[in-house]
């Protein structure tokens, strides 16, 4: 059995705009004649590698102080070995409980480690020479948001712009309370 070496997801993943806790909702698009959308197989992939909470390091600090839960799909134990994958996700779930904090952070900049994290999630689809290279931009709009802007290159093809909100606790529970 010949085993794909390239991510090609069956289905088009749109994000829900509205943002209910921490959890953001992921819906199956569909075309007009009520099929699964199967195009935009590469924004799915970096969707679901963004969303799928990577494992922890064991020196990372973890959002919740009283716990010792490191996170990470059950689905990369031995993915390399079994089906020739890498493991998927990214650890931007570590910023769930943090401040957005500027550059003299002991930590350094809220911003620039989510641009860390965003990189080290997409960095294996240029190791697997699905993507060229990328670029990620991360502005802070306000006090409780940061925004990113992925732009991945796919050799002569068109570039794939990718934007996203990260909101932080502090503005979601306002709005739900």
């Amino acid at each position: 059995m010949v085993v794909p070496t390239r991510f090609a997801p069956d289905v088009r993943l749109v994000q829900n705009a509205y943002f209910p806790a921490y959890q953001v909702t992921l819906d199956w698009a569909l075309l007009g004649d009520g099929t699964l959308d199967d195009t935009q197989a590469l924004a799915t992939a970096v969707c679901i590698a963004l969303g799928t909470n990577a494992l922890a390091d064991v020196d990372d600090p973890l959002p919740d102080p009283d716990s010792t839960d490191r996170a990470g799909w059950w689905g990369n134990l031995d993915c390399e070995t079994i089906w020739d994958a890498w493991p998927i996700g990214s650890k931007l779930w570590l910023m769930r409980r943090s401040k957005i904090e500027g550059p003299n952070a002991a930590r350094g900049a809220t911003t620039v480690r989510v641009a860390n994290y965003i990189a080290q999630a997409i960095q294996p689809f240029v190791d697997r020479n699905i993507i060229s290279t990328f670029n990620v931009a991360v502005i802070r709009v306000d006090t409780q948001q940061i925004d990113a802007l992925i732009t991945l290159y796919r050799g002569p093809r068109e570039a794939i712009e990718l934007r996203y909100q990260i909101l932080w606790d502090e503005l979601i529970n306002l709005k739900a309370g």
